[in-house]
């Protein structure tokens, strides 16, 4: 192998808890919750799956279908995709369903998998190309930079920026051109088997590892460098 891919969320990085993410907004906005409400409260937005990176909706509203199956196309519908979600669960105030989007696209809101900074150094020093293949709607290099990573990463493919997701060929295509190297020499390691199945279209070999708490998978992505021997 000369380049191996890696999708972000729930491969290299893990987002925080709706809890814990829903605590920092309403911190952040001066709103105190009693401790059963806030908790009442994060549950129904974990089942509506309104945290981008966390749960899927446990049963999508048939009015959200259609913009759901392309959210990653674009920061638009992105961010209209999430915050409908939200809506469907009252909160004290309308301005916190924008306010928690914005606080996912934030660095503290992310932490990468405890074996993530030794996997892709051990890469870096071995001249294997790094490439981020993402789908999402925001810009996630600041999230890289701020925990170190960016260091690592020759390219980020994000699908947001080419109106396409994966599992569209294509989005792999461009990472594979952007690192000079031919898919069949191309690892691409992520979570979904859907999305980042469609790597294997190309010719590259696809290697999974499982979307957990970054406490339950400290070291789920050492494989990786097995496998590119």
């Amino acid at each position: 192998m000369t380049a191996v891919l890696f999708d972000f969320s729930g491969t290299l990085f893990r987002i925080e808890s709706t809890e814990s993410w829903l605590r920092a907004v309403l911190d952040e906005a001066g709103i105190t919750l009693p401790e059963p409400e806030l908790s009442r409260t994060a549950k129904a937005l974990h089942v509506a799956g309104a945290l981008p990176g966390g749960a899927p909706p446990e049963q999508l509203p048939a009015e959200l279908a259609e913009m759901w199956a392309i959210r990653d196309q674009s920061s638009e519908l992105h961010r209209s995709a999430y915050t409908a979600a939200a809506r469907q669960v009252p909160l004290p105030d309308p301005a916190l369903y924008d306010a928690l989007y914005d606080r996912h696209m934030t660095p503290p809101a992310w932490s990468p998998y405890p074996d993530a900074p030794e996997v892709l150094r051990a890469l870096r020093e071995r001249g294997i190309g790094i490439g981020v293949v993402s789908n999402i709607g925001w810009d996630l290099r600041p999230v890289f930079r701020e925990h170190g990573l960016d260091r690592y990463v020759d390219t980020y493919v994000l699908s947001y920026e080419h109106g396409i997701q994966k599992p569209d060929p294509r989005l792999f295509t461009v990472a594979c051109e952007a690192l000079g190297a031919e898919p069949r020499q191309t690892l691409m390691v992520g979570d979904d088997r859907r999305a980042d199945g469609g790597a294997s279209a190309l010719g590259c070999r696809v290697h999974f590892v499982d979307h957990l708490p970054a406490e339950e998978r400290p070291d789920g992505l050492r494989g990786v460098l097995e496998l590119v021997d």
